[in-house]
């Protein structure tokens, strides 16, 4: 059998880009190198380089993203994007592959773009019967009244940029006097802000994927922060957080949550491997957002779940890239 070559692309233009380089270092370990020729390609605003085996780098050709080496020409038969952030995380970058005729791993534009906007996928889900915080949304330019803010959304609440992840601008604030300086480090990272009452409770988080065999609804991993709130240092530093895979709900909670984010799956048509997060309040779970590129270092949350569940991460990864090739 001749051996196909996959693209594992990272990068990206936002601060996410360091966490980006550590999942697609997790994917080039999970994908079975018997079966296929595994090319690591990073995007950034400057250049889009392929790293060969050699661990020389050389230009992607944009216009097929294919690369040339020693006068041969080779074409990729999938590109599994592993960006967190833009351009591979809202849209932008699946656009791209669709025009140039390249299969990718994730969902599709329309599913990518509406789940990065936060607030327009919680208002979309909400029209659904999902439980999500009151909210508001500034563009750049608004005015910012803190007190109409507090009078909207009440004390404590989150301010972060509303096309992020990682927490990187998100800020919990407890006072009026915080809310300027809050909404300034947000729009910092994005030229929306999305400000969301606090929710006490329990944060839990759930993976699917579907496959030619069917969807598969992954265990709970329940995650408890050392810190004030499952901000940056929490996430990517262990000593900070604790995440319990299966988490120690009820059965009856943990069903709710794996029917709910089986239903997000199809509601958006979502594709390869999704993570909705909730938190559990008094026995109701609340949508706190949905990641269609999630981490995946061996430590994130689905490696772990994959685990949990009795299965192997290379044989998923197999799954899923020849169920995307298999629609060709």
């Amino acid at each position: 059998m001749q051996k196909k070559n996959i693209a594992v692309v990272y990068g990206g233009y936002s601060s996410e880009n360091v966490v980006s380089r550590k999942s697609a270092q997790g994917v080039v370990s999970f994908l079975d190198p018997e079966r296929y020729n595994i090319y690591p390609v990073e995007i950034t605003a400057d250049d889009w380089l392929v790293e060969l085996p050699t661990g020389m780098k050389i230009p992607i050709d944009k216009n097929d993203f294919s690369f040339t080496c020693n006068g041969e020409k080779a074409k990729f038969a999938l590109a599994y994007i592993t960006i967190h952030g833009t351009p591979g995380e809202n849209g932008l970058l699946q656009g791209y592959f669709d025009m140039v005729g390249v299969p990718y791993s994730c969902c599709g534009v329309l599913a990518a773009a509406v789940t990065f906007n936060k607030y327009v996928c919680n208002q979309y889900l909400s029209g659904f019967g999902f439980h999500v915080a009151k909210s508001m949304r500034l563009l750049r330019g608004d005015e910012v009244v803190p007190a109409r803010i507090v009078e909207a959304v009440g004390l404590p609440c989150f301010i972060k940029p509303n096309q992020g992840g990682s927490s990187f601008g998100t800020t919990k604030v407890k006072s009026v006097e915080e809310v300027q300086a809050a909404v300034d480090a947000a729009f910092a990272e994005d030229n929306e802000v999305v400000i969301e009452s606090f929710l006490a409770g329990t944060e839990v988080s759930c993976g699917c994927f579907r496959t030619l065999e069917g969807t598969t609804v992954l265990p709970i991993t329940e995650v408890v922060s050392k810190n004030e709130f499952f901000d940056y240092e929490a996430k990517y530093t262990a000593s900070k957080v604790e995440e319990i895979t299966p988490a120690r709900i009820p059965d009856e909670q943990t069903a709710e949550i794996q029917r709910l984010t089986a239903r997000i799956y199809d509601l958006l048509g979502c594709k390869g491997i999704i993570r909705a997060d909730y938190i559990i309040v008094s026995g109701t779970p609340y949508l706190l957002e949905v990641n269609t590129t999630p981490g995946m270092t061996p430590t994130s949350f689905i490696p772990q779940q994959v685990r949990a569940a009795g299965l192997d991460i290379r044989r998923v990864m197999t799954d899923i890239i020849e169920t995307e090739l298999a629609r060709r």
